[in-house]
């Protein structure tokens, strides 16, 4: 039986959906793959709403916007980048970044549009059947995108993709601006940060467990999850439960 990928599409209502039409309008010939969900910017499409698709079994996520530039709402499409660089940066982490892209076509690009949905599409049939579809599902790498759902909706790392060319790009009061380099640094340590307290959350929403247990289990040094855990204790998420022998033992609240 031949694989037909499920990809589902945001499209921007400005350009990229325009473009889908004047496709269809003239007849240009692209795979009936792709289920489209029309939004009025790209930039309205949150991160969440990539997770949750995927974690449905969805084989492939498409965000399509107008060019850099040519903005219905000025910016609307360089916030949708900021988000998009995020996920990739989430999903780098479990080789699952080739499952999303982001691309821009205008509402005069009929032809573009179709280009780039078919090869999206041909890419994804290459890839073969999501590993969270079908009955065999893979546990672990549905744990981690729950986690990384969770993540990209914490304030920490909100606030850091709303405020990025604000830090970077304009100085404060006393002339400072971060250097991309060190913002970078800073972001890439949250996300890896905010993702471990997430699955450390997940796998004590269900069980109690200790350091140990929860590094050996997330396959990290006890010292890192030592450290999440006790900022997540110091935000009341989690705390001990009981105690066996000399080991503390934690639960979620």
């Amino acid at each position: 039986m031949t694989f037909e990928p499920k990809i589902l599409g945001f499209l921007c209502n400005w350009c990229s959906y325009a473009g889908a039409d004047l496709a269809g309008v003239s007849r240009i010939q692209y795979p009936p793959n792709m289920r489209v969900i029309r939004v009025m910017c790209s930039g309205r499409v949150d991160p969440v709403f990539i997770f949750k698709a995927l974690l449905t079994g969805i084989d492939g996520v498409f965000v399509l916007g107008c060019h850099p530039g040519d903005c219905h709402y000025l910016e609307g499409n360089y916030e949708a980048e900021k988000k998009f660089m995020m996920v990739q940066k989430f999903l780098n982490m479990v080789d699952f970044d080739k499952r999303v892209r982001l691309d821009w076509v205008s509402a005069s690009e009929g032809k573009r549009f179709a280009e780039v949905v078919t090869e999206f599409i041909e890419s994804i049939r290459e890839q073969g059947p999501s590993p969270l579809s079908g009955e065999n599902m893979d546990q672990e790498l549905f744990n981690n995108l729950k986690a990384m759902e969770n993540s990209v909706s914490s304030d920490r790392i909100r606030a850091l993709v709303g405020r990025q060319r604000k830090i970077t790009e304009v100085e404060n009061e006393y002339g400072e601006r971060v250097p991309i380099d060190e913002f970078n640094n800073i972001f890439d340590k949250a996300i890896h940060d905010e993702f471990v307290r997430q699955r450390i959350l997940l796998s004590l929403s269900s069980k109690v467990l200790s350091v140990k247990d929860l590094a050996a289990e997330l396959k990290l040094d006890p010292s890192e999850i030592l450290e999440n855990m006790l900022t997540l204790k110091s935000r009341g998420e989690i705390d001990y439960q009981s105690i066996d022998g000399n080991t503390p033992l934690y639960m979620r609240i």
